[in-house]
């Protein structure tokens, strides 16, 4: 005769299984092509400077995911569901945002702050942030839902004349070449690449490089409440990053 299981070690079972069962659920993380951080790749997974390091965490640590692309302002919103199992690449770990997201280890820290301007704006010689934090009438053009690390006490001391936008950085781009506005606030990386590939506005674009800028913030992968501790926990022994 063989021998059946109780009622009471099946439960005792269920209930070992279940947290290993809702780790291995399928993590929806979400992006926004933004180089030279993430681009997609054909696969639909993203590379780049974050994208990349984000990628390989997830295979190293076996976690099965679905990219997907996904505007920043509605990345913020999926992730503020504390019912979906949700991750977004790349993100600044600020206090707000650690009062319902989980953050894993940083995947990349950026260099400097960097200032994008158009060429009347730079022909006003103004050399540092300190300089620049005194002229009332400068127009600038701010990420709507970005933080900007270690700019944001200086931009809330300074009140210069801002301007919130939802555009790709190619359209801010645009207008601050345009002079629509006079500035906006980027890392040293993407001022370069900017440089380097907005070949359209390059002309008119200035890249200022101030020596009291502060340094660059460091990147997560920004997770939902609904994501175990124990995803959040093998992502950071996969993240290669120091």
């Amino acid at each position: 005769m063989r021998c059946l299981p109780s009622a009471a070690v099946i439960a005792a079972s269920l209930l070992l299984a279940a947290p290993i069962c809702s780790a291995q659920e399928v993590i929806h993380v979400v992006y926004g092509e933004r180089p030279p951080y993430v681009t997609a790749l054909p696969d639909g997974s993203p590379a780049g400077l974050t994208g990349a390091p984000a990628a390989a965490a997830f295979k190293a640590a076996g976690i099965a995911v679905q990219w997907q692309q996904v505007p920043t302002n509605r990345q913020l919103f999926m992730v503020k569901d504390a019912h979906r199992q949700i991750c977004a690449v790349g993100w600044f770990a600020s206090t707000e945002r650690l009062e319902y997201a989980k953050f894993t280890k940083p995947i990349y820290r950026d260099r400097n702050w960097v200032i994008v301007t158009n060429a009347a704006f730079a022909a006003r010689g103004i050399g540092s942030l300190e300089e620049l934090t005194q002229v009332r009438d400068a127009r600038v053009l701010l990420k709507d839902n970005y933080s900007y690390g270690g700019l944001n006490p200086y931009i809330k001391q300074w009140q210069p004349v801002m301007a919130v936008s939802t555009a790709t950085t190619l359209k801010m781009v645009q207008s601050v070449s345009k002079g629509a506005v006079d500035l906006m606030f980027v890392s040293e990386e993407e001022g370069v690449y900017i440089m380097q590939h907005h070949n359209g506005q390059a002309n008119n674009l200035r890249l200022l490089q101030f020596k009291d800028l502060p340094h660059g913030e460091e990147r997560y992968i920004m997770c939902s409440k609904a994501v175990p501790d124990e995803v959040i926990n093998r992502l950071n022994k996969a993240i290669a990053f120091k």
